[in-house]
């Protein structure tokens, strides 16, 4: 648990095995414990928990989010264990790309295995205490069943939780035999009314402003959601609930955040604008989860809502973050599996689309973390080549690409899951093309913009050094490469 020296994306770096470093430095620079109270509370806790803790407190249950650390004060009392988790088990991305590259065991997956395995745990396993785990890694237990099995996990609850979780809180408290995997379908996501106000302090004052996304994108789980839009008052009380905590900063959260209040997928500018304005008078700085490349280029086309909208933030910060997503650069593989991705604009113009939106967010000092998926279904080497090509036309534009390995999601969920085998050699060739791309970006996004206080100067010296190791690692492996093929 951990709010990432306030920079919600060097949470990424969590997600790898300590390369060139201790590993206490790397989850020093990644996740630094956050500050807990006596009785073992943190300050911030992910959003998502904050949320179960509280439909929990609304139904009166005693519920609390626990350190890990402090779990051991809880262990002869505790009658119930819920455990979340972003990726239990190091499947998720970008945490498979690094385990892939290196061959070790990343530290999340370490870590995780590390709780399960506590004293503090094993105890509540011998006094018989049920144990359900969730969040958007749930999935992952279903290729851990020896794992399941020998940490005693009595359920997995994979979905939105706010309308069925307590019906199974309260059968598990009555030691009720619960189903081993239980899956929350579109059918059982709450309304609006049905999600509850956060109670206590969210993770760098994260905070959702709509659940869903109309894009349809086959490899996200997502687009299998009804689409809602948070209220603004319900969206301002959660900014208070952070603000009276003490966390000043706000990070407004959906899957695309200029289509809150969208025609479609057309941003519409006035509840874009009333939405920054609701946030921006309680906060001391903002960033964005995600947003869609298409919309950032039809919001500054048409109505020139970018512009606009940093107007109002830079009286703040000079920049934002966000992610990004690029997926692949392959024409014909972008109209199978995300043919809405590119809308209101044809999938045919996906490079057009793509690169105006990283010039549009260049001039306009919002810095994107973009992700990229490589093996998708029906990936040929075509795709790849063209997904390079369009890598090679965002070089003058400041960004970060993370490539991530295709995971069995969403409509994809029968789909095959990439492995190290499965690499050719085009693969090879883009993850050079990408790993340049985020070295060459990353010195002046560290300096100017992400970490350029100088109460950031330590982490910027282990970040620089583990750029540097990085950087020779894979001149290396590029001149073995040369020389194996020749």
């Amino acid at each position: 648990m951990s709010n990432h020296h306030g920079r919600e994306f060097l949470g990424f770096v969590a997600t790898g095995p300590s390369i060139g470093l201790p590993e206490f430095l790397w989850t020093w620079i990644s996740s630094p414990k956050p500050k807990i109270k006596a009785n073992g509370e943190p300050n911030e806790a992910p959003y998502g928990l904050r949320k179960v803790e509280a439909v929990l407190l609304d139904k009166g249950y005693n519920a609390s989010i626990i350190d890990p650390s402090y779990l051991n004060r809880y262990a002869d009392t505790s009658k119930l264990l819920l455990v979340g988790h972003h990726d239990f088990f190091a499947y998720g991305p970008p945490s498979n790309e690094w385990w892939l590259i290196t061959g070790r065991e990343p530290v999340n997956r370490k870590s995780f295995r590390r709780l399960m395995e506590s004293p503090a745990v094993k105890k509540m396993r011998r006094r018989g205490v049920k144990i359900i785990a969730g969040g958007p890694a749930a999935w992952q237990w279903l290729y851990e069943v020896e794992l399941w099995k020998k940490w005693g996990v009595t359920s997995i609850f994979d979905g939105e939780a706010e309308r069925i979780l307590p019906n199974i809180i309260e059968k598990a408290l009555n030691n009720e035999e619960l189903p081993f995997y239980i899956y929350a379908g579109s059918h059982d996501s709450p309304s609006i009314e049905e999600i509850p106000t956060i109670k206590k302090a969210s993770v760098n004052g994260l905070i959702e402003i709509m659940r869903g996304c109309p894009r349809g994108c086959k490899f996200c789980s997502v687009t299998l959601r009804p689409l809602r839009y948070i209220p603004l008052e319900k969206i301002e009380e959660e900014v208070l609930v952070n603000v009276r905590n003490g966390v000043t900063r706000g990070l407004i959260h959906s899957e695309d955040i200029l289509l809150y209040g969208a025609d479609g997928v057309k941003p519409r500018p006035d509840p874009v604008l009333k939405l920054h304005d609701t946030v921006l008078k309680h906060v001391k700085s903002l960033a964005w989860s995600h947003a869609s490349l298409a919309a950032i280029k039809y919001a500054e086309e048409e109505h020139k809502l970018i512009t606009k909208v940093m107007e109002k933030i830079r009286e703040k910060q000079d920049y934002i973050g966000v992610e990004v997503g690029v997926e692949t650069g392959g024409y014909e593989l972008a109209k199978k599996i995300m043919p809405a991705k590119s809308a209101p604009y044809k999938p045919e113009k996906w490079h057009e689309v793509v690169e105006d939106a990283f010039r549009i967010m260049h001039e306009n000092n919002i810095i994107p973390a973009a992700t990229l998926i490589i093996g998708l279904p029906e990936e040929t080497e075509k795709d790849v080549m063209e997904t390079i090509e369009l890598i090679e036309k965002l070089r003058p534009y400041r960004s970060l690409i993370v490539p991530m390995l295709f995971v069995p999601m969403g409509n994809l969920k029968h789909g095959v899951m990439f492995k190290r085998e499965m690499l050719k050699d085009s693969h090879i060739e883009l993850m050079f093309k990408i790993l340049d791309h985020s070295i060459y970006w990353s010195e002046e996004i560290m300096n100017h913009y992400y970490l350029k206080s100088r109460a950031y100067d330590p982490l910027k010296f282990l970040l620089r050094f583990f750029i540097g190791y990085v950087k020779r690692k894979t001149d290396k492996i590029r001149k073995n490469l040369i020389i194996a093929s020749t």
